[in-house]
């Protein structure tokens, strides 16, 4: 709801029947020991809450925000934007002539501050840094990685201004509003159609073959994969620059992920009454909490104490479930792709490795019981489950490699200017009328589709 897609289809998309349900409460924490901490939309209402909790915190993180502001033409500028483009090159230059030479670099520095740095600096109170700490997950992240702190704070400054917005009757709904406004202008759709490669010809993309054979032809074709799958099978046997292939072959996936989805017969009974009313909660330890489990994943172990994110739909909308029904969706986005071991050392994990279904329902079964410890009446109500371990993930969508939903590992490296890769600019491709987009492209995973708006923009998309 605040990228450039969204300025310029919003209308459109609403008017074809897509609906946003909200809260005030947009996110909360639960530590371990029952202490708890909910963000609200208001400002005054949060700088209130945490200078509550220790003296000057709710001082220092309005400070923080006003400060990101102030710089938002920048910052959102290179967080929105084709890289590669003299606008952006006007931007900050602009930015570098206003604040002068040294508080410009002081200012790029200081943005690639870590996590832990910023909550560190900021913060007293350990239930306040855990409020925000795990949102840096949502950016493909962790609280040591380098724009982490930057990061964190255009999510909470994003979260006080609009809030969650779920989609009413399911997400679904944004596809069947993308449906409308698509068939009204002339396109059509091709579902349950594999692409098996790009159509080339004369050095221009011209087209696409399908799995089944056949071939739909275009001006330019889009490609919302990986790497992996752009410059490997869809164009194996096209001729590439070598530098390309080697970058692409190179292109680092992250960890995996985990899903979990409930059935329940009445709502979630909190042991604080305020979660039920949060859209989105995490459990977490805190800061150290989230650098162990992220060690441990990346070390192939299933963490002994997993951030747990867990989204409450039908708090925003009923609708969602039938009356009086409720459903959690929990996510787990520190997981191993390939897990060798588990950090606890309770559960089995075969000697090959891997995945099994006995091992996710295992975890799944620690994470539900973790998860009853706050909400007493959880086991008793559970109508039915689904768990979705990483490979479960990839086999729903290849892109989803080892079960990353972030399109590949988000690391500064694999980042800005160098996402997908260094060899490439903005969405071009080495192959004329083929563009990239999605996650695994600038800006990075995200639902607000920022990269398609750039290709179409650059294509005459008024």
């Amino acid at each position: 709801m605040v990228g450039p897609a969204y300025a310029a289809l919003g209308k459109a998309l609403h008017a074809a029947g897509l609906e946003y349900c909200n809260t005030a409460l947009p996110t909360g924490v639960v530590l371990p020991d029952g202490r708890h901490l909910a963000l609200t939309t208001s400002r005054s209402d949060n700088v209130a809450a945490f200078n509550a909790l220790h003296d000057g915190d709710g001082t220092a993180y309005a400070a923080g925000l006003d400060r990101l502001a102030a710089q938002g033409p920048l910052v959102f500028g290179l967080l929105g934007s084709e890289l590669w483009k003299l606008s952006t090159l006007r931007t900050v230059a602009k930015s570098a002539w206003q604040l002068g030479p040294g508080a410009f670099t002081s200012f790029v520095g200081t943005s690639l501050t870590p996590a832990r740095a910023w909550l560190d600096g900021t913060f007293g109170s350990d239930l306040t840094a855990a409020l925000l700490a795990p949102w840096v997950l949502h950016c493909g992240l962790g609280p040591d990685a380098p724009l982490s702190g930057l990061m964190l704070e255009v999510i909470a400054m994003t979260l006080e201004g609009v809030g969650i917005p779920m989609v009413k009757g399911g997400n679904a709904n944004t596809v069947k509003a993308f449906e409308r406004i698509i068939a009204e202008a002339g396109g059509s759709f091709e579902t349950s159609a594999d692409v098996a490669r790009v159509l080339v010809q004369g050095g221009k993309a011209c087209g696409v073959t399908l799995a089944d054979g056949r071939n739909f032809y275009a001006e330019h074709v889009i490609c919302n994969v990986t790497p992996t799958q752009l410059y490997g099978r869809l164009t194996e046997g096209t001729p590439l620059p070598g530098v390309v292939k080697d970058q692409a072959a190179a292109w680092r996936y992250g960890k995996g992920n985990m899903q979990i989805h409930l059935a329940l017969s009445e709502a979630p009974q909190w042991h604080a009454p305020e979660m039920g009313r949060v859209g989105y909660v995490h459990l977490t330890g805190g800061v150290d909490a989230l650098s162990r489990a992220i060690n441990e994943a990346e070390r192939g172990l299933l963490p002994a104490e997993p951030t747990i994110c867990i989204a409450q739909p039908t708090v925003l909308d009923p609708t969602r479930a039938p009356e009086g029904r409720h459903i959690l969706w929990i996510q787990l986005p520190e997981c191993p792709r390939h897990p060798t071991g588990d950090a606890s050392g309770v559960l089995e994990v075969s000697a090959q490795g891997g995945w099994t279904p006995a091992l996710r329902e295992a975890y799944a079964d620690r994470v539900i019981e973790r998860i009853g410890r706050h909400i007493p009446n959880l086991q008793s109500t559970i109508l039915g489950r689904a768990v979705l371990a990483p490979p479960d993930l990839e086999k729903l969508n290849m892109n989803l490699v080892g079960g990353d939903p972030y399109g590949g590992d988000c690391s500064l490296d694999q980042s800005f200017l160098w996402r997908p890769m260094r060899a490439t600019r903005n969405h071009t491709t080495p192959i004329k009328h083929l563009w990239h987009i999605g996650a695994s492209t600038h800006p990075g995973p995200g639902l607000g589709g920022t990269s398609g708006f750039h290709v179409a923009t650059e294509l005459g998309a008024t």
